[in-house]
């Protein structure tokens, strides 16, 4: 277990004990806090993060056990070895029940302390690991595919992930920017740490500071993200939907690397980076006073921008293979096939939603089962392209009446409308689908006189 950074606190009533061990710990590279009694050690996790505690006892006052008993009842965070020069078996079952993990005896045997505290603090790092692993079971945990622009994208994080710099993600609602977070904290030097989100957009805005920073309130402590992701990453979604005063006290207390809880008096080490991510534009939300200047350059030294779906369709087969998997993990739902004609409707529809409305397509489809294999008409009915396009279907008697030019037209009409609504009225990919030149289904739409629609994309090829 590697010490660097890690901190313990020892609490023990004997003066020789604690500077013996504090001079031993701190040999191994370990930071040390050191209390006389359970009323000075609990100021100290108040106002300090500490990742085991070494516990004596027998004190004068509160004594050890009943002071574990307290930490056990408010959410103990952190691995607790007990300490005694009266040791006996009722103890340390006593102990045991109440959350500590190990029982020590006095005199203390130097390699029996030191293995016990490297086996606490790594059996609770694994344990955090597989809590997370419990809580994303099935979650995609890398931008996936093969693409060049998602290849790209990974060796963009990858890169950034090899400093420490604050990261801002960039794209539209549903194109992975909390997989591309997790992804980048992985590969970061601080992967052994927590990884922490806070979803600004769905905070009530006065509880923003508060998530982030904590609170202190007649001697009840709440720890806020910051603190949570201490030695870790905190991960925030939409920071644009963060008030100007949270803004504010975020980049104060990430420069000086220390937080002030609400209520609180005393300021609290934290040892965080920072990656946001928002659909907005900052730039101009900093132009209209929206977002803070010095907040939006210190996050934007390090942009990157994640791809619309639609810039990647070739990544579809992959994506929707690992949607199947991890619903199969998480809910149980049988998986289907895809056939070749289902996955060339979903190559050929727009996305708006991205990344997020494709596994939520994919859901559905897994739960609505209609067989082993999902359809093209099963998958067009998913996304409501049977409703859109049903007009296209529809033939009367008066369509087979006048010239056979005119009723090529009205063909033709069809066909493209057809297509034109399939693909969203995007003019490229219907150009690609009928097998026309751009230009040359321009002239083919101003000739039948079809109205064209301003692009979603805003690529301004389409107008009104």
């Amino acid at each position: 277990m590697n010490a660097k950074g890690l901190q313990i606190l020892v609490v023990d009533d004997e003066p020789d004990i604690r500077s013996t061990l504090a001079d031993i710990l701190d040999d191994e590279g370990y930071g040390v806090g050191q209390a006389a009694s359970a009323e000075e050690a609990e100021r100290l996790l108040q106002n300090d993060v500490f990742d085991l505690i070494l516990l004596d006892i027998w004190m004068p006052g509160e004594d050890g056990l009943q002071f574990l008993q307290r930490l056990a009842q408010s959410g103990l965070e952190q691995p607790v070895l007990m300490m005694s020069g009266h040791g006996s078996i009722e103890a340390a079952v006593q102990a045991t029940k109440l959350g500590a993990y190990d029982f020590i005896e006095k005199p203390l045997s130097l390699d029996k302390t030191l293995l016990s505290v490297s086996h606490a603090l790594e059996a609770f790092r694994l344990q955090r690991e597989n809590r997370q692993l419990r809580e994303h079971s099935g979650v995609v945990q890398r931008p996936s595919g093969n693409s060049s622009v998602i290849v790209q994208l990974r060796d963009q994080l990858k890169k950034v992930a090899a400093v420490d710099s604050w990261a801002l993600l960039l794209g539209e609602p549903g194109t992975g920017k909390e997989v591309a977070a997790r992804y980048l904290h992985g590969q970061s030097r601080r992967s052994q740490g927590p990884f922490v989100d806070l979803r600004a957009a769905a905070i009530a805005q006065p509880n923003v500071t508060v998530e982030l920073f904590g609170s202190e309130q007649e001697g009840r402590v709440v720890r806020g993200r910051l603190e949570m992701a201490h030695r870790g990453t905190l991960f925030i979604d939409e920071i644009a939907d963060m008030n100007l005063e949270s803004q504010a006290r975020l980049i104060s207390a990430l420069q000086e690397r220390r937080i002030l809880r609400i209520g609180g008096t005393t300021p609290v080490a934290v040892d965080v980076r920072v990656i946001a991510a928002s659909a907005r534009d900052l730039q101009q939300a900093v132009a209209q006073g929206q977002f803070r200047q010095d907040l939006f350059y210190r996050l934007n030294a390090l942009p990157l921008r994640l791809p619309t779906l639609a810039q990647r369709v070739e990544d579809i087969p992959t994506l929707v293979e690992e949607f199947m998997v991890g619903h199969s993990l998480r809910e149980g739902l049988a998986r289907r096939e895809f056939l070749p004609e289902a996955l060339e409707v979903l190559r050929h529809y727009p996305w708006p939603g991205n990344v997020r409305e494709l596994q939520n397509l994919v859901e559905r489809l897994l739960i609505l089962s209609e067989g082993p294999q999902v359809t093209a008409e099963e998958v067009e009915g998913a996304l409501g392209l049977d409703q859109r396009l049903s007009l296209m279907h529809s033939v009367s008697e008066e369509d087979f009446g006048g010239t056979l030019k005119r009723a090529r037209e009205r063909f033709e009409r069809a066909f493209l409308e057809y297509h034109l609504a399939r693909n969203d009225w995007n003019i490229a990919r219907t150009a690609e689908m009928v097998g026309l030149e751009r230009t040359h289904l321009y002239r083919k739409l101003k000739s039948l006189g079809i109205a064209l629609r301003t692009d979603r994309r805003g690529d301004g090829e389409l107008e009104d």
